[in-house]
């Protein structure tokens, strides 16, 4: 199946670019481009994408919001964002708004064309020098985090997973760490989702680093 792509950046260059390295990525095509927030909100919905590949500092509307609206809207559509703006309120705005992926654009493409197909398939990925960053955050921070109500719905076994999805583990290291099969992690994940009302696992992430599972 091809995995369609909608690109939202301002720099015209930058859009000339990723649809020339797309274009060229089998499985990938470009469904269209915007060039400000509001136009990839309204393409979202015209064009349904299954990547909006979403830079953050745009003109009017900036692309937390447009991530905010395209998830909330609740269409199928899931937002990588690609930007140069890697700060903690960047980061933090973005993963809040719904996006599924956040990467720097110093990456290499190879590894951007990867992160649109991860997305695409369902999972989540955040660049490893801002996965780093999200920890070194995390663990300054001196004042105990009260865990949420909301844990309390969980299970002792569905809490060994979402603390190892927020130490960054796959499924399938998951599986091997709590030696279980690799079906059994996956439909823990689902329960975890459903449970945490969260919207993907980039948010169960979060989730796992605000409560101190994640240390």
């Amino acid at each position: 199946m091809t995995v369609r792509v909608l690109l939202a950046d301002d720099q015209p260059l930058i859009r000339t670019a990723l649809r020339m390295v797309i274009a060229d990525a089998p499985g990938l095509e470009v469904a269209g481009e915007a060039g400000t927030g509001a136009e990839a909100v309204r393409l979202t919905g015209e064009l349904a994408p299954d990547v909006v590949v979403m830079d953050l500092r745009m003109p009017g509307m900036d692309g937390i919001e447009a991530t905010r609206r395209i998830t909330e809207a609740g269409g199928t559509a899931r937002v990588v964002v690609l930007t140069t703006f890697d700060d903690d309120a960047n980061v933090y705005g973005a993963l809040r708004a719904g996006a599924a992926g956040f990467l720097v654009k110093d990456m290499a493409l190879d590894d951007i064309l990867s992160a649109v197909r991860v997305v695409a398939a369902g999972d989540a990925l955040i660049a490893p020098a801002v996965t780093r960053r999200l920890i070194a955050a995390f663990a300054a921070r001196p004042e105990p985090r009260p865990e949420p109500r909301s844990l309390a719905v969980i299970t002792d076994r569905e809490r060994e997973v979402l603390t190892l999805i927020g130490r960054g583990r796959s499924n399938a290291e998951i599986a091997a760490e709590l030696f279980i099969s690799a079906a059994t992690v996956k439909a823990h994940v689902t329960r975890l989702l459903v449970k945490l009302a969260a919207r993907d696992r980039v948010q169960l992430v979060i989730i796992a680093y605000e409560t101190g599972l994640a240390p």
